[in-house]
């Protein structure tokens, strides 16, 4: 969790501002004990997982991938080749959506604008350290023209069952501990 307590507070206010927007529909199925907080999506979305990217072509038609997607200080990050499609779409029409869903485990869904993050962006070499850590090298050795995206969200919801998902997480960083102290 990489997450400062003003980053975790914003989300809870795009979270809270997103439900309250939502058809009746989506409040019907996202309720109560299923509707996850801030605190709970920042402990739980922690490494690498398969985001699905909703981009728009140049005709208006709608394009669906998948990417490895990292949740950093509260926004989704990717990468991906520049000569990608969806590398295309964002340059143009940076308007994106992304999902993760795992089951009824657990789904996350946003909207916003992506941005891209040179190395020159101030975020840029953070993002790239987490990148290389996870990956046992950096994204931009993978090719000549890898780009970095960020989602900058205006609406986000999550689901799943709070109680069991941290329960998850407890008993993972336990285990990571124990092995630790073992080396």
């Amino acid at each position: 969790m990489r997450e400062t307590a003003a980053e975790v507070t914003e989300l809870q206010q795009l979270l809270d501002a997103a439900y309250q927007r939502s058809t009746e529909h989506l409040r019907s199925i996202i309720t109560g004990p299923r509707r996850l907080d801030a605190e709970a999506l920042v402990r739980v979305l922690t490494g690498m997982r398969t985001i699905n990217l909703a981009t728009v072509t140049a005709r208006g038609e709608p394009r669906i991938s998948a990417v490895d997607g990292h949740f950093l200080h509260a926004r989704w990050v990717f990468s991906t080749a520049g000569s990608a499609a969806k590398a295309r779409h964002l340059r143009a029409r940076p308007a994106a959506s992304i999902s993760y869903v795992d089951g009824e485990r657990i789904g996350v869904f946003s909207h916003g604008n992506v941005e891209f993050l040179t190395p020159e962006h101030p975020d840029f070499a953070e993002i790239e350290a987490h990148l290389t850590k996870h990956y046992g090298s950096s994204p931009s050795s993978w090719g000549e023209d890898i780009v970095y995206f960020r989602l900058q969200p205006s609406w986000m919801v999550g689901y799943g069952d709070r109680a069991a998902l941290l329960a998850e997480v407890e008993k993972a960083e336990a285990a990571k501990k124990a092995k630790h102290r073992r080396k």
